[in-house]
């Protein structure tokens, strides 16, 4: 067996390339970091703070009051994030999808080849147990 057979990752090496978390370029990188980033806990606790802080000001001050109901420049906040959050996420999932698929077809490529080598096996097993046979029968005609 080789060193190349011996390795159990063998038929993955082909796809390393798609297998770092973020891929290669450089954007890519940034719209995967944007979008787990926009779903992890402190994202979505620090965003509602920031909102129910936005709200409370723009609703009780008397002077200071940037935005008052129905707080159009929050609305316009959250459109222009989700326009920029949506292609970031698509993009992220897209790249995931690409590593999912290289990672499928070389999972079935070391199932192909472990069926080849049970066959192999169970080939090489058929004919011994063939042999085994041929000599016990030879054995028990001189014996007998």
């Amino acid at each position: 067996m080789t060193a190349a057979e011996g390795d159990p990752l063998r038929h993955h090496r082909g796809h390393v390339h798609l297998h770092g978390a973020f891929g290669d370029d450089r954007f890519g990188h940034f719209a995967e970091r944007t979008a787990r980033w926009l779903g992890t806990p402190q994202f979505i606790v620090g965003q509602t703070v920031v909102v129910a802080g936005w709200i409370v000001v723009n609703s009780l001050a008397v002077t200071f009051h940037w935005d008052p109901y129905p707080f159009i420049l929050l609305n316009l906040a959250f459109s222009t994030q989700a326009a920029y959050s949506t292609p970031f996420i698509l993009l992220a999932e897209t790249r995931q999808a690409d590593r999912d698929k290289a990672a499928e077809v070389a999972d079935a490529q070391h199932r192909e080849e472990l069926a080849r080598n049970h066959a192999e096996l169970l080939e090489a097993n058929t004919r011994l147990t063939e042999q085994v046979e041929a000599l016990t029968r030879e054995i028990h005609g001189k014996v007998c």
